[in-house]
């Protein structure tokens, strides 16, 4: 009889940074607004905010559409940064988001973030966040060929910490995705505004109100989430 496949073990976190940790959402929708107006591109703050989490190298083509990207799609990532960073001393942590990292980190658990952010903006926010202390490790958007919904952020974030099996927590469809691919469970928080059901359609394990939530539900979601 063959022996049994050594039994893979859950022990890696991965976590979004924008709308998951930080409460950073409706400043980047307001950022690529002004953004876009700049160039003289009109696009609705609702659609907008249906691409939020997005890598900004697919976002411009997304909302606007080939041409755009070609024409302009260079000042306008630029000009979303110089409008976002207009917006950083309004950011906050979202609920319970250093203490779920605090949490993670005291079950003996690899804690890293992946941000679609840019490097210089995921250092920002990591600022404000306050609890680098609790990563091992984080990636930003700049560090993949691709970006969300992609795999190759949760990729190199687990190669940085030669991860074995991880579950992912964000807040919108495309980290869900971006999960899927990795064969990764995600369990889904509102913070970032999409909806429960939209979440669960994506894929996700489940979804809870905000960090402070999954906080109170870890041990059972860590259970759940195991290969």
């Amino acid at each position: 009889m063959n022996a049994a496949a050594p039994e893979t073990r859950l022990d890696t976190v991965i976590l979004d940074l924008d709308g998951t940790l930080v409460d950073t959402v409706y400043q980047h929708v307001l950022a690529w607004r002004s953004a876009f107006l700049s160039v003289g591109v009109d696009i609705p703050a609702w659609r907008i905010h249906r691409t939020i989490g997005m890598g900004g190298d697919r976002l411009v083509e997304a909302l606007a559409g080939q041409t755009v990207e070609n024409a302009v799609g260079d000042e306008v990532r630029k000009l979303h940064g110089l409008r976002f960073e207009d917006q950083l001393p309004h950011v906050t942590p979202t609920e319970g988001a250093p203490e779920l990292l605090e949490a993670l980190r005291g079950r003996d658990l690899k804690v890293v973030v992946a941000s679609s952010g840019e490097r210089e903006s995921t250092e920002r926010l990591l600022t404000v966040l306050g609890a680098a202390e609790a990563l091992h490790a984080w990636v930003s958007g700049d560090q993949a060929d691709s970006s969300k919904p992609a795999p190759d952020l949760l990729q190199i974030a687990m190669d940085k910490v030669s991860g074995e099996s991880a579950l992912v927590i964000g807040d919108t469809v495309w980290d869900v995705e971006s999960a899927r691919k990795s064969d990764f469970p995600c369990v889904g928080v509102l913070t970032g505004g999409v909806s429960d059901a939209e979440l669960r359609e994506a894929g996700a394990l489940d979804v809870l109100e905000s960090p402070a939530a999954i906080t109170r539900d870890l041990d059972d979601l860590l259970k759940r989430a195991r290969p």
